[in-house]
């Protein structure tokens, strides 16, 4: 009694020591002194009235289920979700949360060394395996402590290298740090974390009710009361609503379960292991054994009352049965100390009931010494069942039984966890409680059973933990002190050494408890120290102090508790005296329906003594992990496992959406340009008459190492072969001299008989595959007929030969290409006496080769080529006939040699002497009238113009007369020489050149040598071309003013008339020889010209850069702990920060897509601040860096997505709140991916935007037009799976709308302004068909359609479909009453449109409507903003400039006055015969511009470079034509017409030096991006220099 009564003395001091500590715990409790306060019907978890009273009835208030509102003055005290108290001061490493214990000994280390041992040793005071298993319980109904924090925090337990596991290849046992108050606690030291207990620490039911109202609804019968039954026994209802019970892996089969297979039970954990479930369904069973006998004492009672007074009835025998009978046994409280608890019990309003960590974490499992490792199940007579293949679910169970000799007779305890039911259903409770009730449990010692310290269950990926290990983990994760401390704030002598923790204790385990702790009791953790205290009593001193305080504080603090029955009204003083004599023992016979008696079982279930039922025959029995099965072993888990193929598969598909689309992009395409070329093929036909057809045949020629290529063969007409391709273009003209006599034909014999070779002499070998031997048979055969012609008269030898030697003897088109640039590059070495390239020669070209060359000779068809002209062509046959001395049908060495000197050295009477003699058809020494004109018709011929018969004679008849010549028909040589000279521009035949293209390239030494030498040889001076650093002069080339300039600056002005092209030179400041400086001017003239660009992209991109990189360090730092972060890494800041990019980018584009807005604002202030003319290119550049973003998310969720995939389930449901699944499904990559809003989407706005890019690159845009503007519009399904990817909340709370609402807005109302204009049908007055498939289309301007010269607008055809709108530029002049469109046929639409108002398909029918929607501004409706503007139009980009043109003329009728006084337009066009519609416009300005402002200048490209011979004798003929008629020849204009295309940095140039006083100059071009680009770049090159700045700005088409 003494020991007992001293303890006794402690807890009472304690007892007053914990009421008065309790009140301080909680910042958040209220002071607020008890009251008896009115209790409140309206809280519906806890004061449940009762529907079922009738009138005149008092009322009364049951125990709620949630714990609140149990204190009238602290409602919050003992509520679920509370935090656990702190009886003692908590120990973090940091103070705040870091866990405490760092530098104490690893705990498996402890475990393994101080708590390893055998079992079978049984309690020294017999306490019974059902004492242990109901302790248990009575933890579950006070205490839940165990769900993983969120986010999940990992402080994992390293396995020590002398462990058993570390030799298997395990180096860590995972553990989980526990939840705690995110909210409230873990910021401060004077805060520190404090951990949750998600269940009441009442004894108030929880157990078997659940702690909600609506978990306990689920398992009732809502008849009579009653829990509802299982239809298969006497067991509660299987779990088929799913309530959310826990549902590890069971560790023996590691089979993921559906947890509709668990007993529903209040208790989630309560089919943990059979021995803990028969408790559950013990309390089952004895609810509704309660609930009939009310029902039949009352059977006027709802279901609601009689289920509530059953409910108060079994919690109050169960608090009975813990504090008075299960409570002594564990502590070993003698019978009086017993009668005293009960004597002193008094309801204190003012104790706190929360359980205290020490006891959640070390205390209360003392318990685990005493666990047995299995539990024997015995009959009414004594004796045990044997287990069998249905007692458990280890794979081959059968295997051990027989091993064994089918004697084992206990449920293994490692090997039971979760799969409680199996043993149960094989042999219902009663006889696992009669078991555990003759079974004594294991010696109150240090040792713990291996089924607990190793083989506890775990997760799947760790199948089986060391709970001991855990233990120390989590008292240390709590932040406890160590042993010596707790013993010291309970009031407890501090221990000095290790010998004086237990007396009791083997001296060995004091010594390797010294040894693990470095001999130092400042390390032992509470766990460990009060676990080595243990004695027979069961827990020592400091365990026995914290366990008997926290169940009376409990007891205390409970204003439900049953003896507070006279505040509580609960039941009555009799009803308390009832309940107190009800042990366990009734229970058990009661709720077991008779099927245990009185006799079968002892009445003190928690001990086994001498005399008990079954002594004799088990007593001595003790069960240990030696009389069954092993545990199962330890396994992992791979989570990936069941994603590699759908991971594979999606990334695979997502990189095919991709190639797809480029597939699909190039096969329309080649659809698009087979099409075109057909209906262009068509309309050739319709226009020419029908020829008679050739036959051709078929093959394939082999080029050598340049591949294959089909090809068709022609013989003939005439002399010739042609070689053409599958088109029908002339590949190559075999043309046979007369000194052709014979060719070889080699056939080969081998590999199918389908090869063949034609060699002629001075030719390339013709090598031809067929598909089949006939085919190769009957073509050598119509060949053969065809060179035996009379015609012909060729003969030919047939050869057979090998292929692969015919193939390695054949010279093919390469071979001769070297043959022949070698030819070319000796030719003009000795002709212009090019030393650089002879030294070249001589050193690359052996004897062999050099013989080669002088002996080679040019056919008619390589001449040509060479010229670059057609081999029919009458110049190249004059030229061929005059050079060909010999007249054997080639160009010999010597021969081409002697022309190429006169062009070298000769003078320009020379030259015209070549002229005269290739002209003078009959060789009679004069040149006639007719052969006269045909000279300049071979001019024209070449070049493909053409010139009226008008024309030509008035041009002949001028130059007659100029010369005096005008009754002459015939001229000599020295008359032809007069006529030049007469017209002024002999002296230019000086420089003119033949321009051979097969010369190659020569060096550039040579290229100057060339240069000077003919320099010389005209009699010219030689001026050196310093290096630009060192240049003081700089060339100004008038190239483009008009004929007759004066030398002055007024010249251009003026426009006055001038004689020649000049090239003058003009003193200028020397330019800077410092390279940095230069660079530093080339920037600051950048930054000036697009400094509003710059800055507002710069702006953007820093904006941009901060959304980003807020995301990033939000999930770097600030959710540090959080979601995706603990999984992924930094790699979820990158993906966070790129989806906010895409939000704001794609939000972005919405922008730049408000085309009224921009056309609006424009014209408003606002211009000079914001560059809205950029605003497509900015769309680009936003869609670029969306795109990118988009890159970035989308690769970066790929890595998190297979992160994603490795997660543990419970992991994933924490980060995941939005996202359900069941216990026993792992969500594998493939349900993240296809089965999640989410995902889905995401996969989805992948191919939308795959499809969007790459149907928006400009090889889509010009190819197929039509693609890209349908697939545009998905941007409306782009923003709806945006919106809904982010409404799946996988990691955020969606926050697109904040980047959205605006945008959408803004372009909404846009849109809206475009889709009032879209259905206004407009009529077409006039349309026309014009040269160059040009279709020009007049129609009505809408009322109050004002716009700008150079603005555009979007048309739809409604023939041709309403929906699909294209860009055209006006032509027409803002003045003019109707509005006009001249739109080229390149495409399907426009060609369709071609056809639509073709007159021969309209006729008498009206023409079809269009809708329109515009204007929108561009950049070159800012032409009269500067000074001067330069306008650049190429091909069909001269339509918006024939919008200014007009407008240029309105202007100068009316005398506006504006910013602008000059303009230069340049045309530049492969002929002028293509848009003869802008002449007119042309020749309007010229009659209307009065002040000399606009200065045209045409170029027509078919024509050959300046300076070459043949358009040196046009700019001859168009120069006299100018004269005498003061317009161009080949347009009737007064512009000057150039040949050959524009040098725009020489023009540009000039502009500065012709305009020295204005600061900037408007360039604005549009045409093809070759001619733009080459634009830009002489903007860009003089802009590095002082003086005028170039703005260019620019379209393509």
């Amino acid at each position: 009694m003494a020991p007992s009564k001293a303890w006794w003395c402690v807890w009472v001091s304690f007892c007053t020591f914990g009421v008065v500590f309790s009140q301080t715990t909680t910042p958040s409790q209220v002071t607020t002194a008890d009251t008896d306060m009115t209790s409140n019907p309206t809280l519906t978890d806890n004061a449940t009235p009762d529907p079922g009273y009738g009138e005149g009835e008092g009322h009364v208030e049951y125990a709620g289920y949630d714990g609140w509102y149990n204190n009238r003055a602290h409602p919050e005290w003992g509520a679920i979700e509370s935090v656990l108290t702190r009886r003692l001061p908590s120990a973090y490493s940091d103070g705040v949360y870091q866990p405490s214990g760092q530098d104490r000994p690893n705990p498996m280390t402890i475990s393994e060394e101080t708590m390893k041992g055998d079992t079978g040793m049984g309690s020294l005071l017999n306490r019974t395996a059902l004492m242990v298993y109901f302790g248990q319980q009575v933890v579950e109904e006070i205490l839940d402590a165990q769900r993983p924090g969120c986010p999940v925090e990992y402080f994992n337990i390293d396995i020590p290298k002398n462990h058993s596991l570390y030799d298997k290849g395990w180096r860590v046992m995972p553990f989980i740090r526990s939840r705690y108050d995110m909210r409230n606690t873990g910021f401060s030291p004077n805060n520190p974390r404090q951990q949750l207990n998600e269940i009441t620490p009442w004894l108030d039911g929880g157990l078997m009710y659940g702690v909600s109202k609506a978990w306990a609804d689920g398992l009732r019968e809502f008849k009579g009361g009653r829990l509802a039954k299982s239809e298969h026994g006497n067991w509660p209802k299987e779990n088929d609503l799913g309530l959310p019970m826990a549902n590890p892996v069971p560790p023996a089969d590691r089979q993921l379960k559906n947890v509709e297979r668990f007993f529903k039970l209040g208790n989630p954990r309560g089919n943990e292991n059979p021995f803990l479930l028969t408790f559950g369904i013990m309390w089952f069973r004895y609810h509704n054994v309660k609930a009939k006998e009310l029902e039949e004492k009352h059977p006027d009672w709802s279901d609601e009352r009689l289920f509530n007074e059953a409910r108060k009835w079994v919690i109050a025998v169960h608090q009975n049965i813990v504090l008075y009978e299960w409570l002594p046994a564990f502590l070993a409280i003698n019978a009086s100390d017993v009668q005293t608890m009960k004597a002193e019990y008094k309801y204190k309003s003012y104790v706190h009931p929360g359980v205290s960590h020490v006891f959640q974490s070390a205390a209360m499992r003392i318990g685990h010494t005493l666990v047995t490792p299995g539990v024997i199940r015995r009959n009414k007579t004594c004796q045990l069942r044997k287990a069998t293949i249905n007692s458990n679910l280890v794979p081959g169970f059968n295997s051990i039984l027989e091993e064994n000799g089918n004697n084992i007779h206990g449920i293994r305890t490692c090997n039971s966890f979760w799969n409680p039911q199996v043993p149960i259903r094989e042999s219902d409770i009663d006889e696992f409680l009669m078991g555990m009730a003759s079974q004594r449990c294991e010696k109150e010692d240090n040792i713990i059973t291996e089924d607990l310290r190793g083989n506890v269950f775990g997760p799947l990926e760790f199948s089986r933990r060391d709970l001991m290990a855990i233990n120390i983990q989590r008292g240390r994760d709590h932040g406890l002190p160590d042993y010596n401390t707790a013993r010291v704030e309970f009031g407890l002598e501090p221990k000095a050494d290790f010998d004086e923790i237990n007396p009791d204790l083997n001296e060995t385990v004091v010594e390797k408890l010294r040894e693990v702790h470095n001999n130092d009791i400042s390390k032992v953790d509470i766990w460990t120290g009060g676990l080595m205290e243990t004695n027979k009593q069961g827990p020592g001193e400091l365990f026995r102090t914290i366990i008997l305080d926290q169940f009376i504080r409990i007891r205390d603090g409970d204003r439900f508790w049953f003896e507070n029955y006279e505040k509580n009204k609960l039941f009555t003083k009799e009803d308390v005296d009832k309940i107190y004599k009800i042990t366990l023992h009734d229970v058990i016979i009661e709720s077991s329906n008779g099927s245990i008696t009185e006799d079968d079982i002892q009445k003190d279930v928690f001990h086994f003594n001498p005399g008990d039922r079954c002594f004799e025959e088990l007593g001595d029995m003790q069960l240990s992990q030696f009389d069954m099965e092993n545990c199962t072993d330890l396994e992992t888990f791979d989570y990936f496992s069941g994603s590699e193929v759908s991971y594979a598969l999606t990334f695979l598909l997502a990189g095919l959406v991709g190639v797809g689309c480029i597939i699909l992009l190039i096969i329309l395409a080649n659809l698009r340009e087979k099409s075109v070329q057909q209906k262009r093929a068509g309309n050739r036909r319709k226009s020419q008459k029908k020829r008679v057809e050739e036959k051709l045949y078929i093959a394939t020629e082999w080029c050598g190492k340049d591949g294959t290529r089909n090809v068709k063969v022609k013989l003939g007409p005439g002399r010739q072969i042609t070689v053409q391709s599958d088109r029908g273009r002339a590949l190559r003209i075999i043309e046979f001299t007369e000194q052709v006599k014979t060719i070889d034909l080699e056939v080969t014999p081998d590999k199918g008989r389908k090869m063949m070779l034609m060699r002629v002499d001075k030719e390339y070998d013709l090598v031809l595959k067929f598909d089949n031997p006939d085919n190769r048979d009957n073509f050598i055969t119509e060949l053969q007929t065809f060179l035996g012609s009379s015609e012909v008269g060729i003969g030919s030898k047939r050869t057979e030969i090998k292929q692969d030697t015919m193939l390695k003897d054949a010279v093919t088109k390469a071979h001769r290409q070297r043959v022949l640039e070698q030819f070319f590059r000796v030719a003009f070495a000795q002709a212009f006496n090019l030393d650089v390239v002879r030294e070249d020669i001589s050193s690359k070209v052996n004897s062999k080769e050099a013989k080669d060359i002088l002996t080679c000779e040019l056919t008619k068809v390589e001449f040509a080529e060479a010229l670059s002209l057609k081999p029919n062509s009458v110049f190249v046959e004059k030229m061929f006939e005059l050079v060909d001395k010999d007249q054997n049908g080639y160009i010999s060495f010597r021969e081409f040699l002697d022309m190429l000197v006169i062009f070298s050295k000769g003078n320009p009477e020379a030259r015209l002497k070549l002229f005269f003699d290739m002209y003078d058809l009959d060789h009679s020494g004069s040149m006639t009238r007719e052969e006269f004109k045909k000279m300049i018709k071979s001019f024209l011929d070449i070049v493909s113009a053409q010139l009226e018969t008008e024309k030509l004679d008035e041009l002949v008849d001028s130059m007659f007369a100029q010369a005096g010549f005008q009754g002459k028909q015939e001229l000599t040589f020295e008359d032809f020489d007069a006529i030049m000279a007469k017209s002024g521009h002999k002296s230019e035949l000086a420089t003119a050149q033949l321009n051979f293209t097969g010369a190659g390239t020569l060096p550039i030494e040579a290229q100057k040598q060339q240069q000077q030498q003919a320099a010389i040889d005209r009699g010219a001076t030689v001026i050196n071309r310093e290096n630009a650093p060192l240049r003081a002069r700089k060339t100004i080339i008038r190239a483009y003013s008009r004929p007759g300039d004066d030398d002055n600056d007024e010249g251009i002005k003026r426009g006055k008339r001038g004689k020649s092209v000049r090239v003058e030179t003009k003193q200028k400041k020397p330019e800077t020889t410092n390279p940095v400086l230069k660079k530093f001017n080339a920037f600051k003239r950048y930054i000036e010209n697009y400094r509003l660009h710059i800055f507002w992209l710069t702006l953007y991109m820093l904006v941009l850069a901060g959304i980003f990189m807020e995301r990033a360090y939000y999930y770097s730092i600030e959710r540090e702990h959080a979601g995706l972060r603990r999984i992924a890494g930094y790699g979820v800041t990158v993906t966070r920060g790129a989806a906010s990019a895409m939000m704001f980018t794609y939000s972005s584009l919405l922008v730049t897509m408000c085309r009224n807005t921009i056309t609006f604002l424009r014209e408003t202030f606002m211009s000079r601040f914001i560059p809205f003319d950029a605003a497509i290119t900015f769309h680009k550049i936003i869609a670029m860096a969306a795109l990118f973003f988009s890159l970035l998310h989308t690769v970066g969720h790929s890595i998190n997505f297979y992160h994603i995939s490795t997660q543990t389930a419970n992991d994933l449901t924490c980060y995941f709140r939005e996202f359900k699944h069941r216990s026993h499904e792992l969500p594998k990559f493939h349900y993240w991916c296809w089965e999640t809003v989410t995902g889905l989407t995401g996969i989805a706005l992948w191919c939308v935007m795959c499809v969007m890019y790459i149907f928006a690159t400009q090889y889509a845009r010009r190819h197929v037009f039509k693609w890209f503007w349908n697939t545009h519009q998905l941007y409306v399904l782009l923003y709806i799976l945006m919106i809904l990817h982010g409404c799946g909340r996988l990691v955020q709370f969606p926050i697109f709308y904040l980047f959205f609402i605006g945008p959408a807005v803004l372009f909404t109302l846009d849109k809206l302004i475009s889709i009032s204009r879209k259905k206004a049908e407009i009529s077409v007055v006039r349309a026309e068909l014009l040269p160059s498939d040009v279709t020009y289309l007049e129609f009505k301007r809408p009322i109050g359609f004002e716009y700008k010269s150079g603005q555009w607008v979007r048309i739809a055809c409604l023939v041709l479909g309403e929906l699909e709108y294209h860009p055209f530029t006006l032509t027409s002049a803002p003045n003019e009453e109707n509005l006009m469109l001249h739109i080229r046929a390149v495409g399907p639409w426009t060609m369709n449109l071609r056809t639509t108002y073709d007159p021969t398909v309209i006729r008498d029918h009206p023409y079809p409507k269009l809708y329109l929607d515009g204007p929108f501004g561009e950049g070159h409706q800012d032409w009269y903003r500067y000074e001067v503007a330069v306008l650049v139009g190429g091909g069909i980009g001269v339509t918006p400039f024939a919008s200014i043109l007009k407008d240029i003329v309105h202007k100068s009728k009316i005398n506006a006055t504006f910013t602008c006084k000059k303009v230069y337009f340049i045309w530049v066009t492969r002929t002028q015969k293509h848009y003869e519609w802008l002449t007119d416009i042309i020749r309007e300005v010229e009659d209307n511009d009065k002040s000399d402002m606009v200065s045209v200048h045409i170029f027509i490209t078919q024509f050959y470079q300046r300076f070459d011979l043949r358009t040196t004798m046009l700019y001859i003929c168009e120069r006299h034509f100018q004269k005498i008629s003061n317009r161009s020849l080949f347009t009737g204009l007064r512009s000057i017409t150039h040949f050959g295309r524009p040098t725009f940095d020489t023009f540009l140039n000039s502009l500065q030096q012709e305009h020295p006083s204005v600061s900037k100059i408007g360039v604005f071009s549009c045409g093809p991006p070759t001619m733009t680009r080459g634009v830009e770049k002489a903007c860009a090159d003089l802009n590095k220099t002082e003086g005028a700045a170039f703005i260019h700005h620019f379209e393509n088409f």
